[in-house]
């Protein structure tokens, strides 16, 4: 195993982040959830990101997804399990990931590219499967079986270790005393992504919004005025945000420097591919995508 740095082991992630995001924008997840008898999208989301851990409480999600409005999340769940059992869901998520990338890729599902990246981000998933600790949601998706084709195995890898990497924040954001909608606040506040993308998306109110502001107000983590960071606050942000990059690390020990490289020049060109593949990506996220891509090239 070799070093590699917390800065190429975020930008291997981001390289790679939109082969798996799709998942949660191709209309063929909708169809094949459809197909189940699962027709609200809150109840397609929840229940098949968490379907890996089984038929459980909604309480389980809420803690494993830290920053959704936990009544959202219990209007869907346990609900979904009595529709569909999470092995169906399952089924239909991969199924939903193999005709996207199909799509995305002109069916060159198995092409030399999309072996090697698979192999790459296979050997640096399964080290990660070495450290589950305080990794729940992690280690739900890591007990399921490898998928057998290369697109599906890329896929499937790219999960795992986004999920190694998201379990780690939401240790890191706890260790802060964040709640969830003031993670969701601090994120929005750093300039990246518009106060209103987060709240909509994660189901919270107006009256929530504003009450999470006051609070990291009060505690100095925000300026007055507008919605940014104080000097205390965005040091803190990157304090979390740095520490996310050296928790991550272990993983690509796997495949090392010259390995994370490799794995992203060559998920450039696929994930340009899926962003451009019709997979109803919002324009904000694919100009995000785009951005992060060309600064990986660099």
């Amino acid at each position: 195993m070799t070093t590699v740095s917390p800065r190429s082991a975020r930008l291997t992630f981001r390289a790679l982040e939109p082969i798996h995001g799709m998942i949660y924008f191709t209309p063929h997840g909708p169809e094949m959830y459809r197909d189940l008898g699962l027709t609200d999208p809150r109840m397609m989301y929840f229940a098949s990101r968490s379907a890996a851990f089984g038929p459980v409480a909604a309480d389980v999600t809420v803690a494993a997804f830290f920053n959704f409005n936990p009544a959202a999340v219990r209007v869907a769940l346990p609900a979904a399990w009595e529709i569909a059992s999470p092995a169906a869901i399952l089924r239909a998520r991969l199924l939903a990931v193999d005709r996207s990338l199909r799509q995305a890729w002109n069916g060159d599902i198995a092409d030399a590219d999309v072996r090697e990246a698979a192999g790459l981000a296979r050997r640096a998933a399964e080290r990660a499967r070495e450290r589950p600790q305080g990794r729940a949601l992690f280690a739900a998706h890591a007990a399921l079986p490898w998928p057998d084709e290369p697109h599906l195995v890329l896929w499937h890898a790219q999960t795992l270790l986004r999920e190694y990497r998201g379990d780690g924040h939401v240790a890191l954001l706890a260790t802060e005393g964040l709640d969830g909608i003031e993670a969701l606040i601090t994120h929005s506040a750093t300039g990246e992504v518009a106060a209103e993308v987060l709240r909509l998306g994660r189901s919270w109110s107006e009256q929530d919004w504003a009450s999470g502001v006051d609070r990291l107000r009060a505690r100095g983590w925000l300026a007055n005025g507008a919605l940014a960071l104080s000097e205390h606050g965005a040091a803190r942000r990157r304090a979390i945000e740095d520490r996310t990059d050296e928790l991550t690390v272990y993983p690509y020990e796997a495949i090392g420097e010259d390995g994370c490289a490799r794995l992203r020049a060559l998920a450039s060109s696929l994930a340009v591919r899926v962003i451009e593949g019709d997979l109803g990506f919002p324009s904000v996220l694919s100009e995000r995508y785009r951005q992060a891509i060309q600064a990986e090239s660099r």
